[in-house]
């Protein structure tokens, strides 16, 4: 779990996105994702809100941005992704099991 301390638009990705900055706290320290979450959530809306993501995979190049965790949604009845979150926070880095 990790928390978004920065959301900015990403105007070079081909479908809309978000650049982040998620704080995975002090063992796994601050990573950049891009995630195409823009049709449910605004930037200011993403501020300090906790997320899961995936921490071990490659970094993946996204046009001129390099993203090195996958943040995890589910998409509703259009396609358009909503993010999977825990109900209660919980100190950052904490595994999904």
């Amino acid at each position: 779990v990790g928390t978004i301390i920065e959301a900015h638009d990403f105007p070079n990705a081909r479908k809309p996105a978000y650049q982040l900055i998620i704080d995975f706290g002090p063992d796994i320290g601050k990573k950049k994702s891009s995630a195409q979450i823009t049709y449910h959530y605004t930037k200011e809306d993403l501020i300090g809100k906790q997320i899961l993501a995936v921490v071990n995979f490659p970094e993946k190049q996204i046009a001129s941005f390099m993203s090195q965790v996958l943040v995890l949604g589910l998409p509703d009845e259009n396609g358009n992704i909503i993010l999977v979150k825990p109900d209660f926070t919980t100190p950052n880095g904490h595994r999904l099991f």
